[in-house]
């Protein structure tokens, strides 16, 4: 094993002890005696529940998890990647259809690992409290259609990736840069109407009192809202959601059903107001653009590498390729991707106050989401005591005290 196999076994054992111990000291957090100030959020029975469902998943996540690193490393040092190239060329397709036949039957190796778990936590772990309501026929046409759009979305792009790294030079990750970005744009354009509707119907909110109180605060704050639909969240599961999605005339807020059945309009309207901030404080606009920055970094640093036989030879492939460049690739590229994820989740979580304080300022009442926020965290059975560590790596969302905390400090 060369410098390139050490560092990136070094970077993928240590992000997966990381991860490892942010597991560990998130159950060490967890905590008998509930947090002062939500007594009138969760009873003793249901907070008990909450932390017998957070040790529940976090459990059952120690066996993917080391399932996957074990399964990498066999295949890794049994020579399978260099296996896997010559079974490719040997097919005798040509340089794009080699490549995505090699990173199709990748992809589609670790998902075959990975259903076994996602059966077991929907149709165990989530039917245990008392969250899912998917059919087994739901699960299969949803695995069924997640293949389907990775061939018709997925495999376009990485094809063209794969052109543009052959044929195109030392301007190649340019290339590259510029068709994700606008897959990415077209993605985003689309998605709404076309690919969200796959899995959910999407339904009009019904005239009456939530949508006459939706819309009256949709012109108060200026905010044009031509799409205000229902999902049938329940066909899945109890927990309740709401967001926003789109732009222009196809901009969009969906509230699930599950949601809607639980709240009164005062609180969805604030929930709704939620949806608009993140709209208002550009924060799907800023998101967009980190990720399109984001995946020209990754493109600029993959053609840096993509000439290094060191990092062939450290998989036992003696021929480079583009195809095998690009799995090579992010996996060295792990440490980098863990400090970027950091800061992605820290400035969602930015962003979630910032959408909080803007429902509170333009709704005049902090109480309303703060309300609706309590009853979502204990119906889902959320954790109230998350580790830090756990917060920075997987949060997208601050923890609930820290929200309300905030939310409560911005009222008069």
């Amino acid at each position: 094993m060369n410098a390139y196999g050490f560092s990136i076994l070094g970077a993928i054992l240590f992000q997966e002890g990381l991860s490892l111990a942010a597991d560990l000291l998130n159950l060490r957090a967890l905590r008998p005696e509930l947090p002062a100030g939500f007594e009138h959020v969760y009873d003793a029975e249901r907070y008990a529940r909450s932390q017998e469902y957070t040790r529940a998943r976090t459990r059952f996540s120690f066996l993917p998890q080391a399932l996957d690193l074990a399964l990498l490393l066999g295949f890794w040092f049994a020579g399978g990647f260099a296996w896997l190239d010559g079974w490719a060329r040997g097919l005798g397709l040509g340089p794009i259809a080699t490549g995505l036949v090699f990173i199709g039957a990748l992809g589609l190796g670790k998902g075959v690992i990975d259903l076994p778990f996602r059966y077991y936590s929907t149709f165990v772990i989530e039917e245990r409290f008392g969250f899912n309501k998917s059919t087994r026929r739901t699960f299969w046409a949803d695995t069924l259609k997640g293949l389907g759009l990775a061939l018709v979305l997925g495999a376009p792009l990485l094809a063209a990736i794969l052109l543009f790294f052959e044929r195109m030079g030392p301007s190649a990750w340019l290339w590259c840069w510029g068709a994700t970005a606008l897959f990415t744009l077209f993605v985003q354009f689309i998605a709404p109407t076309w690919i969200f509707p796959l899995f959910n119907k999407f339904e009009a909110l019904q005239e009456g009192e939530l949508r006459a109180a939706v819309l009256d605060y949709a012109r108060k704050v200026g905010f044009p809202l031509e799409g205000l639909f229902v999902i049938d969240g329940s066909r899945r599961s109890t927990k309740a959601n709401a967001f926003f999605t789109g732009f222009g005339k196809r901009k969009r807020v969906a509230l699930f059903d599950t949601l809607i059945a639980r709240h009164p309009p005062a609180e969805l309207v604030a929930v709704v107001a939620h949806e608009i901030g993140h709209y208002k404080r550009g924060h799907i606009k800023q998101g967009l653009a980190l990720g399109i920055l984001q995946a020209g970094v990754v493109f600029y640093l993959l053609s840096l590498f993509l000439g290094q036989a060191g990092l062939f030879r450290a998989f036992g492939v003696e021929q480079a390729s583009v195809h095998a460049g690009l799995v090579f690739f992010s996996l060295l590229y792990t440490p980098l991707a863990l400090l970027l994820s950091l800061g992605m989740q820290a400035f969602s979580r930015r962003n979630e106050f910032e959408a909080d304080a803007f429902a509170r300022a333009t709704t005049g009442d902090s109480e309303r989401l703060a309300r609706a926020l309590e009853r979502i965290a204990a119906d889902s059975l959320s954790n109230l005591t998350p580790h830090p560590l756990y917060v920075a790596l997987h949060h997208s969302h601050p923890p609930l005290v820290e929200r309300l905390r905030a939310l409560r400090r911005l009222a008069p």
